[in-house]
């Protein structure tokens, strides 16, 4: 794919700079110039164009030699050097598809200020650690994370990318495929390699009625995103040699971004960590008023766990939507998950069915929720809760 301004039509009017969504173009002695490092072929500016003198020409191009793309990259999430804990489940997992291809595992993070990430992440079992380093990473921005990546990916040509299925990675990581012209798999429960070489991705479709197992024969890099707890945390090396720390050089000109941050406003939630809790006590419609979450938190507590919600006692404003679980919420996959008053939407289900051990508490015996629950309760939660609380405190001594 080619782009040019016919110059015989144009009249440097900046149209089409104006509607450039990179800002790949400027006009310069009343003609257009078009940035290639920048542009993404969208075809915003042709549209804009009222004198035809943007040209997009799709060439035919030959199959690409795929046997020149080789080893598995882990995108580094990190947040003021803290890399993600979704990170090092990839890093097992990856370390798994790497030996199976016969090649290199490799983290690539990018920021600013990346020393305690680097050290972090050399305690495990990688061959290379890439580090992009520049002040204007300091703070995510998907756009230049999204050019910066896929840039690197243009040159360095890894098989396989992978990035953890967050708010940050689920944000950018479609644009770094669309700019790669490659696939990309959101939300994955299983990754392998196939007899055949490829990465088979497995995700949930339909809200967790079937899974789909997805391929991306023809193109690279073949690119995933994973839900976090999906993979189990990986030893660390041990006596391992430690990985090569590899500091990448900058290209200032992908650092241009239309945003600006004005201000970063912390959220602190000391109880409402939901993706990180090993026990998960939710509340639904079934809870009946918004005052008897004091029964869930008090059963939380007991248990050392966490308070999650179902969409609807969200939207009924009876809880933050920090605490809901589900397609439009949090995913979550904590060893205990206990559904209190929860039907158990598809939506829902989606978002927690993974859990290693499911309670559902429900008043209806033909509520979707016991079709996945390890044991079930029939009756009124505002009943069993409180006695459970009262034993589980027993058992432990609590009074």
């Amino acid at each position: 794919m080619s782009i040019r301004i016919i110059d015989e039509n144009c009249n440097g009017c900046g149209l089409c700079k104006r509607a450039c969504p990179q800002m790949a173009i400027e006009v310069e002695n009343k003609k257009a110039i078009i940035d290639l490092e920048l542009c993404n072929f969208c075809g915003a500016c042709a549209a804009a164009c009222r004198f035809r003198a943007v040209a997009i020409e799709i060439e035919k191009q030959a199959r690409e030699d795929l046997s020149q793309y080789r080893n598995v990259w882990v995108f580094g999430e990190q947040f003021r050097g803290k890399v993600a804990p979704v990170v090092f489940e990839l890093i097992g997992s990856g370390r798994q598809l790497a030996d199976a291809r016969g090649s290199e595992l490799a983290v690539v993070v990018l920021g600013s200020d990346l020393e305690a990430a680097a050290n972090e992440l050399s305690e495990y079992a990688l061959d290379k650690v890439y580090l992009y380093e520049a002040p204007e990473l300091a703070q995510y921005d998907g756009e230049r994370y999204a050019r910066i990546l896929a840039d690197l990916c243009r040159g360095m040509k890894p098989e396989i990318l992978l990035a953890g299925a967050t708010t940050t990675g689920r944000s950018f990581m479609s644009q770094v495929a669309i700019k790669l012209y490659t696939g990309l798999t959101a939300d994955c429960t299983g990754l392998a390699i196939g007899e055949d070489g490829l990465l088979y991705q497995t995700r949930p479709a339909y809200g967790g009625n079937i899974m789909a197992t997805i391929l991306c024969p023809y193109t690279r890099p073949q690119m995933a995103t994973v839900r976090h707890k999906v993979f189990p945390h990986p030893e660390k090396r041990n006596n391992a040699k430690p990985p090569e720390v590899v500091r990448l050089n900058l290209k200032p000109q992908l650092h241009t971004s239309r945003s600006e941050l004005i201000e970063f406003i912390e959220q602190v939630e000391a109880t409402v960590n939901i993706v990180e809790a090993d026990i998960i006590v939710s509340g639904g419609r079934g809870i009946q008023d918004p005052s008897n979450f004091a029964l869930i938190q008090d059963l939380a507590q007991a248990l050392g766990g966490a308070v999650g919600a179902s969409r609807a006692a969200v939207d009924a404003g009876w809880i933050p939507y920090a605490h809901q679980v589900g397609q439009t919420g949090k995913t979550v996959c904590p060893k205990l998950y206990i559904a209190c008053g929860i039907s158990g939407a598809v939506q829902h289900l989606a978002g927690m069915s993974s859990s290693k051990t499911i309670i559902a508490i429900n008043k209806d015996p033909e509520a979707p929720i016991f079709q996945v629950a390890s044991f079930g309760f029939v009756g009124d939660c505002l009943e069993i809760v409180p006695l459970l609380t009262k034993k589980i405190k027993a058992m432990r001594g609590q009074g």
